[in-house]
């Protein structure tokens, strides 16, 4: 019985495996199918794109180094059709490939060579991330949030986000008006909190409010709480505060 079968009578949650090692694939299985999990695979980056589309999985371990098409741009393609975890699998522990991949929109980094425990700890804790239940699509006045396609529109026009942009504007427009430290923010958007990633905050909410704001000097969705960080405000309190002031 394939995983997408097993998935469908049982609720199995099902890992993708992406990786041209054998020895890898073989061992990130055995210890997963023991925990429970199904496992579907593939040795190369065309190969896990369809076995993505085939098999609609519910996380997706990903080698960064991979033939024909590399860890990298499969991450990109699959956010630009699905939300499915990523974790993504290298040899290399440099901070700026890390970084990349979470820019990419991979939820969680690991490096070789690792545990196979903390592997499968890792995919429990990501996949309790985003077990949450929330609506499909956010409709926050003139603006609309789709995240299962992972797009946004604003007065019927479609605004181009980047994964962290759509995914910083998604955590603070499902939590309206409750304030988000920087650092929780990156640990919201990543699964960490990066020591010396928080700077990089104000430059994403800049960028995000210069896609999404009318006037992004007097934002009117995505507000700054000084001296503690950020938060969204619903279009509706806008108009009554605007009232209140009238």
């Amino acid at each position: 019985m394939s995983a997408a079968a097993a998935r469908g009578l049982k609720a199995v949650p099902t890992v993708l495996i992406v990786d041209d090692e054998p020895q890898i694939v073989e061992l990130l299985r055995t210890y997963l199918e023991r925990e429970g999990f199904g496992v579907s695979q593939a040795a190369d980056g065309e190969a896990a794109l369809k076995e993505h589309e085939r098999v609609r999985p519910d996380l997706v371990i990903l080698d960064l180094m991979l033939p024909n098409l590399d860890g990298r741009e499969v991450c990109r393609r699959i956010r630009e059709r699905a939300r499915t975890p990523i974790i993504m699998l290298t040899a290399r522990d440099e901070e700026s490939d890390k970084l990349l991949g979470l820019e990419l929109g991979a939820d969680d980094y690991i490096t070789k060579p690792f545990s196979p425990r903390e592997v499968v700890a890792r995919v429990r804790a990501v996949l309790r991330r985003g077990s949450h239940e929330t609506p499909e699509v956010l409709r926050l006045g003139e603006m609309i949030i789709d995240l299962r396609g992972h797009q946004v529109t604003l007065a019927g026009r479609p605004v181009d986000l980047t994964p962290t942009e759509f995914r910083m504007l998604e955590t603070l427009a499902a939590n309206p008006n409750q304030v988000f430290t920087r650092m929780q923010l990156i640990d919201r958007v990543h699964g960490h909190a990066f020591e010396g990633y928080e700077r990089t905050v104000d430059a994403h909410i800049k960028n995000l409010r210069s896609k999404i704001e009318h006037d992004p000097r007097n934002p009117r969705f995505v507000l700054t709480v000084y001296g503690v960080g950020y938060k969204f405000q619903r279009p509706e309190d806008d108009r009554r505060q605007q009232a209140a002031h009238a």
